[in-house]
């Protein structure tokens, strides 16, 4: 998203974040509102273009939304919608994505709300491991021939009962709308976005073999040393990685595996 785009998310995610504190539980049914809008901006580029033109005023396309969503949506979701509108995007697509983006934090903060916030933001660390480790499990939430309603049946039954409601919910909800994206992506983002919403980074850490809680803590502090900041770091074991540590925060990638090393002498061999 491009930095016009990012000021425009940034500025309407400050805006919401009042109503986020006095919505609580409701957030959830807030939050599929706004997913429900993802799919109808998804599926009509004219919308798009009505929505983001930049030589029509703002008051006009807030107009529109007005029109087109009035009484059908909260009045909160309402005037969010209206005041992304006024907005300039670099894209049409970016106020699409910045929809989604906001339906996410939505969800997030009703499970805040609820005090699961740090389980959710666990939960789907812990299901993107899954799913980028287990290939045919992988492949039939991401089907893109299977029916997107059918996927999304089979993450919900797959995790009934054994889950937060709002990991189910946007589990869920990756399934059935990736939106181009991998689902295992779409996951690790709503962990991301509930770190930040908890005032820390994710550290995702892949090693050969389990790390001691001593390690996890002294990886811990070198990160917060680091980024500044503090950082939950979440371990996944690959026993491909041979010796060594992987550690992604955000973008930032550390390979520091044995694996990694033989690969890079093996280039220099045959450079």
């Amino acid at each position: 998203m491009r930095a016009s785009s990012q000021a425009a998310l940034d500025q309407a995610r400050e805006r919401w974040e009042p109503v986020l504190r006095q919505v609580g539980g409701r957030g959830v049914a807030l939050g599929e509102q706004l997913f429900a809008v993802v799919d109808l901006l998804d599926g009509s580029a004219s919308l798009r273009r009505a929505l983001t033109e930049p030589t029509r005023s703002g008051q006009d396309k807030a107009g529109l939304v007005q029109h087109l969503l009035g009484g059908r949506v909260d009045a909160e979701v309402a005037d969010l919608l209206g005041g992304l509108a006024r907005e300039r995007w670099s894209t049409d697509a970016d106020l699409a994505d910045a929809v989604e983006s906001l339906a996410v934090t939505t969800v997030l903060a009703a499970a805040e709300s609820a005090g699961r916030l740090a389980v959710v933001e666990d939960e789907s660390y812990r299901l993107a491991r899954i799913l980028t480790d287990e290939r045919e499990l992988r492949l039939a939430v991401s089907d893109k021939h299977a029916d997107p309603a059918r996927r999304a049946e089979l993450v919900e039954t797959v995790l009934a009962g054994k889950v937060a409601p709002e990991t189910a919910m946007l589990a869920a909800r990756a399934a059935r709308a990736p939106r181009g994206q991998p689902v295992p992506s779409l996951l690790r983002r709503v962990a991301d976005l509930a770190a930040a919403r908890r005032e820390h980074l994710v550290g995702s850490v892949t090693s050969a073999v389990p790390l001691t809680r001593e390690q996890i803590d002294r990886l811990a502090a070198i990160l917060r040393r680091r980024y500044d900041r503090a950082v939950q770091v979440h371990v996944g074991i690959d026993p491909a990685v041979v010796g060594g540590l992987r550690v992604q925060v955000g973008d930032d990638v550390i390979d520091a595996t044995l694996a990694s090393r033989l690969a890079e002498v093996r280039r220099r061999v045959a450079g």
